[in-house]
């Protein structure tokens, strides 16, 4: 399998980026966390790759998927 390149953009409460996170690792995917509520600059970031300000974003590749959306990630990740 090829390696990716997986960035998860979070916060430490969402319920939704937790369950991002658990898919990831129960399918041995390698992705870094980025905790946008601790990390202002992130945060940013986040906005302007996606245009919004709710997480999780997950950009796998450039690929930018808003929310937690597993038929988005299984494409990505083809």
């Amino acid at each position: 399998m090829k390696d990716h390149k997986i960035l998860l953009y979070r916060t430490s409460t969402c319920i939704w980026c937790h369950k991002t996170e658990e898919y990831f690792n129960a399918h041995k995917i390698k992705f870094t966390n980025i905790f946008v509520d601790k990390d202002q600059k992130a945060a940013h970031e986040m906005i302007k790759k996606s245009g919004q300000m709710g997480v999780p974003v997950i950009d796998i590749d450039g690929t930018i998927i808003t929310g937690y959306d597993v038929e988005s990630i299984k494409k990505a990740l083809k």
